[in-house]
């Protein structure tokens, strides 16, 4: 792909359900390869709704979503799916074979992968995950975090363009979140992060992008938009008591 085409560009997409429910009324960004940003807004802003336009589960509405330069749609669904990879919140969504190597080598083969090709697939996402010597063990027999991880490498596997995450931080504990985020941090991949978690907008997002009544109401850098009271107040975003943004490095100035 051409570097300077962006991973991701979304423009005037609206979008009602069959009830008559408006979810978008018209959203624009354009997110640029290798860029890690969160999407962020209070419940029934439209975030899972805009996720789902993606990659094409969700369709029928306004406007146009373009995935490394090519438009979503029927023309291009099966490349578009493999370059947009979301991770869900619940790990256990993703995991349902035997053992964490089948798991991970069940969207490759799929697609038509096989033989040392695969393995070789394999053993790369579960590399880039931590999770390598955990390949041949059952996922229910993990941890949430690893299960986590080993859903991670599920999409990695697919050599995604955009990782697009869902709350990625939820029910972790300290260590494991930690863990996640040096993970997230060492990929050569655009990430879009949605996530209620701001503390972990800021530590990994550079930049993020706040999704309110179904527009794009701020778009910035993650620090100047959580030390700025008076959108987070209008957004119905807050910060956990005590937790000041402007005394932490946001994701630009840490090392990868």
């Amino acid at each position: 792909m051409d570097p300077v085409t962006p991973s991701l560009e979304v423009a005037g997409l609206a979008f009602a359900y069959p009830d008559g429910h408006q979810a978008l009324f018209g959203v624009d960004f354009t997110v640029a390869r290798g860029e890690r940003v969160a999407l962020l807004g209070p419940n029934g802003a439209g975030k899972t709704t805009l996720v789902l336009h993606l990659n094409g589960i969700l369709t029928g509405g306004t406007g146009t979503v373009k995935v490394a330069g090519l438009p979503v749609g029927s023309k291009h669904m099966a490349e578009i799916r493999r370059r947009v990879g979301i991770v869900f919140q619940d790990p256990d969504d993703q995991l349902f074979m035997p053992t964490v190597r089948e798991d991970v080598a069940f969207g490759p083969a799929t697609a038509g992968l096989k033989g040392a090709e695969l393995e070789a697939r394999v053993d790369r996402a579960l590399e880039q995950v931590g999770m390598a010597d955990f390949k041949d063990r059952p996922p229910h027999h993990l941890s949430f975090g690893q299960r986590r991880r080993v859903a991670v490498a599920t999409v990695l596997a697919m050599e995604p363009e955009i990782l697009v995450l869902d709350e990625p931080s939820s029910n972790l504990d300290p260590a494991s979140r930690r863990e996640l985020a040096d993970i997230l941090r060492s990929l050569d991949v655009t990430v879009l992060m949605v996530t209620h978690d701001l503390p972990y907008a800021l530590e990994l997002c550079p930049r993020s992008l706040i999704l309110s009544d179904g527009v794009i109401a701020a778009d910035g850098k993650t620090g100047e938009l959580l030390s700025d009271d008076a959108l987070m107040c209008a957004h119905r975003l807050e910060l956990p008591y005590g937790f000041d943004p402007r005394s932490v490095p946001s994701g630009a100035d840490r090392s990868p």
